[in-house]
């Protein structure tokens, strides 16, 4: 989070200068101090927490920017980006929860009130960078699961489809309509949409730009869950504490051969297996597993 300090040199408040006498230097300085309460006094839009034993290992991601419903701006998405630069870093992590602190919504998409002030150049590089975010958070080596109560719209969905797993409560709504605003999808919609739900449903979803519940989300296989109003991060609390028991190391591989095999044919696909079996093959959770299944106890994973 920003000093103060930081905010008024910035503004070059404290150059050292002796200040000028008066009402209106005094009102100025003033007005820049409360300002400068005002910014620090804004929550973090992303915030990272990591639970305490038993669930170890299981870290939360919560987006809050209520006043905008969780609309990605400029200072969400690099409170986005750090927050993944974080999670890739920690060696202890094993999943990721990726829920809203706003209630009755996920994610509102873009900052729409933000983009209008945007020009072509700055759409196309918030745009670039926000793909890239998405990108990066798909790629990282542990399992994520999106929390989905209210809407996800736009971006909101776009960065839900990024997760490995989705979970939802009975009063999710869900769209792309970004066609509706003369755009399209941007930040991954138009491809791992139809991998998900397949080409025709994919197109008709993003040709209408329409809304669909959590009942269809399910059919489809947009979310693996739905569950009642206010249960889903129980219910993906659960499965991130199931995830959490298995060999760290064998998590990440299993991402890893699925992630690429799926996007190459199947002999290439067996072999991305094959390379990623023998990354486990010799490991200390390996033989770990095989003493706890013979001596009939739970196994204690270390991730080596």
């Amino acid at each position: 989070m920003r000093s103060l300090r930081g905010i008024l040199a910035v503004s070059g408040h404290l150059t050292g200068r002796r200040a000028t006498a008066g009402t209106a230097c005094a009102s100025a300085h003033l007005a820049l101090f409360s300002r400068a309460l005002q910014i620090l006094a804004q929550p973090e839009p992303v915030r990272l927490q990591k639970l305490s034993a038993p669930d170890s290992g299981i870290v939360e991601m919560s987006l809050k920017r209520p006043e905008a419903r969780n609309a990605i701006g400029k200072e969400m998405l690099q409170g986005l980006r750090s927050a993944i630069e974080k999670v890739e870093a920690d060696a202890t992590a094993n999943v990721v929860l990726l829920a809203s602190s706003v209630p009755k919504v996920f994610c509102a998409g873009a900052d729409l009130k933000e983009r209008r002030l945007m020009s072509p150049s700055e759409v196309r590089e918030f745009v670039n960078s926000l793909r890239a975010t998405f990108l990066s958070f798909e790629a990282l080596s542990i399992p994520t699961i999106a929390i989905i109560e209210g809407a996800a719209f736009g971006g909101g969905l776009e960065l839900a489809l990024s997760c490995d797993l989705r979970i939802c409560g009975e009063n999710a709504t869900f769209s792309l309509p970004e066609t509706g605003l003369a755009i399209i999808p941007g930040a991954g919609g138009t491809q791992r949409l139809p991998r998900i739900v397949g080409k025709s449903r994919a197109k008709e979803l993003i040709f209408t730009g329409r809304r669909f519940n959590a009942v269809e989300a399910v059919t489809m296989g947009v979310v693996n869950y739905s569950v009642p109003p206010g249960e889903a991060y129980r219910k993906a609390l659960e499965l991130a504490q199931e995830i959490n028991q298995k060999g760290p190391l064998a998590i990440r591989m299993a991402k890893k051969a699925i992630n690429q095999g799926m996007e190459v044919d199947l002999s290439s696909g067996l072999a991305v297996e094959e390379e990623c079996y023998e990354q486990v093959l010799h490991t200390q959770d390996r033989l770990e597993g095989l003493a706890a299944f013979a001596e009939k106890r739970k196994p204690v994973y270390t991730g080596k």
